[in-house]
């Protein structure tokens, strides 16, 4: 069979699939063992497979198995989440002398843009480049002004490409195109080094390169204090085993979910954000970004969810770590501003580089 055959086969193979679900499909791009998986519902990540120390082969996103299965799914597992992601307090803030209300879906407060967030709507799919020295995918989205609450219609759009050796590289762009407005999108991928079948992150190595947090009240919303995590359970600076400090959270929390403040984060230059290692598998996650923000959140609320294969996800599946402005930045002026105004480009940029040690 022809490249342009083949070319041919796989889109209209794509097309058919997305019509029988509803306009639901799944994507593949992939360079030799190195592969992704996409689907155009909230642009998610359904699966990265690279191999181990050993060369297995293995999926490391927790997730489902088909795109229709995500439509069920109430964890965000794998996707672009926004307008505005994370928390923003009393589901309201104000803007140029107008209070704009918007859907509260977590209590008072919205989170991740609501129930009809961006993680739950179908994407298009603009470019999708299966094989190649750099396959990738974009998908856009239009955001309607008022959708949710928030001002403008803007247009959102995520590249995901897999470069040489082994490098998962995400752009997210945004433009507002009639109105200021908040735009604050974060890739909410599930990650499990070991396989997203492998039970427990506890065990895996831990660093983050931030020196502070932005501590959080009983609703998870910030205070506006900017706090040093120096002596305290959140200090991840040196590589630490995650269930050491986990144990010295503050009484009743499940774990880590909390948005840390990466050093040096001002600008829009690529910095070092974290490192994750499992010695079982001997693979190695270097996260970089252009954000001032990164959440940790270590799967708190995973509750037999059933996932690939049939395996069931439970507490500390996977971790996330969401590149992100800081939560409710609408309602704090001291933090970094959120706030695009028409014209503008809102600009996100993540690359993830995966190595293996013995």
């Amino acid at each position: 069979m022809s490249i342009l055959l083949c070319f041919l086969f796989l889109a209209f193979g794509n097309l058919a699939n997305a019509s029988k679900n509803g306009g639901l499909a799944m994507y593949e791009i992939k360079k030799g063992d190195f592969s992704l998986k996409v689907t155009n519902y909230g642009a998610r990540i359904a699966s990265l497979v690279l191999p181990d120390k050993h060369g297995k082969l293995g999926d490391i996103v927790l997730g489902y198995d088909t795109a229709e299965e995500f439509k069920n799914d109430t964890g965000h597992f794998g996707a672009v989440v926004g307008r505005v992601a994370n928390r923003i307090a009393g589901a309201k803030f104000t803007l140029n002398g107008t209070v704009y209300k918007l859907e509260a879906n977590e209590g008072k407060n919205m989170l991740h843009g609501g129930s009809k967030g961006f993680s739950q709507v179908v994407w298009k799919v603009k470019k999708h480049v299966k094989y190649g020295r750099s396959p990738y995918i974009t998908l856009t989205y239009h955001s309607v002004d008022g959708e949710e609450g928030f001002p403008g219609s803007i247009l959102a759009s995520v590249t995901y490409a897999l470069v040489a050796p082994y490098t998962l590289v995400v752009k997210m762009k945004a433009k507002a195109l009639n109105k200021a407005t908040p735009i604050n999108l974060a890739q909410h991928a599930y990650w499990n080094l070991g396989n997203h079948n492998s039970g427990s992150i506890l065990s895996d190595s831990l660093q983050i390169f931030a020196s502070h947090i932005t501590p959080v009240d009983q609703g998870l919303i910030p205070t506006g204090e900017i706090a040093s995590v120096k002596k305290t359970p959140y200090d991840f600076l040196k590589p630490r085993v995650i269930k050491g400090p986990i144990k010295d959270l503050p009484k009743g929390s499940r774990g880590y979910d909390i948005n840390y403040v990466v050093d040096d984060y001002k600008g829009l230059k690529m910095k070092p954000v974290a490192v994750v290692y499992n010695k079982k598998s001997g693979r190695v996650m270097k996260v970089s970004a252009n954000a001032p923000g990164v959440q940790l959140y270590t799967g708190n609320f995973i509750d037999n969810v059933k996932g690939k294969g049939g395996f069931v996800y439970q507490s500390h599946a996977a971790l996330c770590l969401e590149t992100q402005g800081f939560p409710d930045s609408v309602n704090h002026p001291s933090f970094p501003s959120q706030i695009v105004n028409p014209g503008q480009i809102y600009d996100h940029r993540m690359v993830f580089k995966f190595t293996t040690k013995k």
